[in-house]
């Protein structure tokens, strides 16, 4: 018996152990339980919980095992002894005359009851089974906490790249029909010109192309693209693209932008990226002004363009887009504020450069993006 405890607390001390219990659980008791997750919290309850699950598994496992069989042979040996003409049988010390015919027609009834018997036990030793499971194989509060911890995680990061490819792909199509248009135009009286705003939308779609490869790696749990994440060191690609949509964007860096943190320059990219698109699809494509500044402990990035007639007004309040860059500057700990502003600029952004001073007295669309770059930390 000693033997017996010290194999059965060795055979549940792995935590593959624990894995392959709740697998077999599941998969032979329909028990549903959660795979298990690594707390914080001592290991070797969950160690002894398993152990003390092998034991009526195997103790009860061995009794299902033995009365079924006994039953099955019960419930084919009674018909065959009628079937083979009839003899005395001993069953348990009691000792049984089958006779032939029609007279040892009772036989069966012994023979459906061993099945029955093989049924219901089966069947006990079944619910038996998965409640023991359920109580010694299932997760404690810290395990489930974790779990819930864990399950959060997950769906920020789905979160997260849903958010990534909406940027993408929106600055994609958004610059793509811009250029389109601008090739439609200039296919007849400048040919070079049209082929080159084709190639630019070559290239922005294989752009996108790698950033959707990226994102579904991920989301498939599977290994993904090993392009790398753009960050604010890849900005003039970015401004070359808005500029061959036919944009007039006007771009001024102060700083030095190797002293921001990855993290916090990739978001900043995909903020740049996302305020250029709304630019684009709902300022029209003049007066566009892009302002990267590094100051101290802060990134602060400025974005406007004039507000025309024809802008809806879910762009002039902040609309999804404005959103989804509200969502992302708020996980790094930054503010964000975007509005309507007159061209003088007296919320403290610099209007200068671009346009030069035709733009005074104009009503404009500002986003200012303000990041900690300790945020990465």
């Amino acid at each position: 018996m000693c033997a017996f405890a010290v194999v059965t607390v060795a055979m549940g001390a792995p935590l593959s152990a624990r894995r392959a219990s709740v697998w077999l659980a599941n998969g032979l008791l329909g028990a549903g339980l959660p795979a298990p997750v690594d707390t914080t919290g001592p290991r070797w309850v969950n160690r002894l919980r398993t152990a003390v699950w092998l034991v009526p598994h195997m103790l009860l496992g061995g009794v299902v095992t033995a009365v079924s069989c006994l039953a099955v042979f019960g419930a084919v040996a009674f018909p065959s002894v009628w079937l083979g003409g009839g003899e005395r049988m001993t069953v348990f010390g009691l000792s049984l005359w089958i006779g032939e015919g029609w007279r040892g027609m009772w036989a069966l009834l012994p023979a459906v009851g061993c099945l029955a018997l093989a049924a219901g036990v089966t069947l006990g030793g079944a619910v038996l089974l998965r409640r023991l499971a359920s109580v010694l194989l299932g997760h404690r509060p810290g395990e489930r906490l974790a779990a819930a911890e864990e399950r959060m995680n997950l769906l920020a990061q789905r979160n997260r790249l849903a958010q990534e490819l909406h940027d993408s792909i929106g600055h994609t199509l958004t610059a793509s029909t811009i250029q389109a248009a601008v090739a439609v135009e200039l296919m007849d009286s400048d040919p070079a010109g049209a082929r080159r705003a084709l190639n630019s939308i070559e290239e922005t779609s294989r752009a996108a192309m790698d950033d959707l490869d990226h994102v579904l790696g991920m989301l498939r749990e599977e290994r993904s693209s090993t392009v790398p994440r753009p960050t604010l060191a890849d900005l003039d690609p970015l401004v070359e693209r808005v500029r061959g949509a036919g944009a007039e964007l006007a771009v001024e860096v102060q700083g030095d932008l190797a002293r921001v943190p990855a993290t916090v320059s990739r978001e900043a990219y995909r903020v740049v990226q996302e305020g250029l698109t709304n630019a684009l699809r709902h300022g029209g494509k003049a007066g566009i002004r892009l302002r990267t500044t590094v100051r101290g402990r802060w990134l602060e990035l400025e974005l406007t363009n004039p507000v025309g007639t024809r802008t809806p007004a879910r762009q002039r309040t902040g609309g999804q887009g404005v959103q989804g860059i509200e969502d992302r500057v708020r996980l790094l700990r930054g503010t964000t504020h975007a509005g309507v502003v007159e061209s003088d600029c007296s919320g403290g952004g610099d209007c200068s450069g671009g346009g030069g001073g035709r733009d005074m007295g104009e009503t404009r669309w500002r986003l200012l993006v303000r990041i900690p770059l300790r945020s990465a930390s």
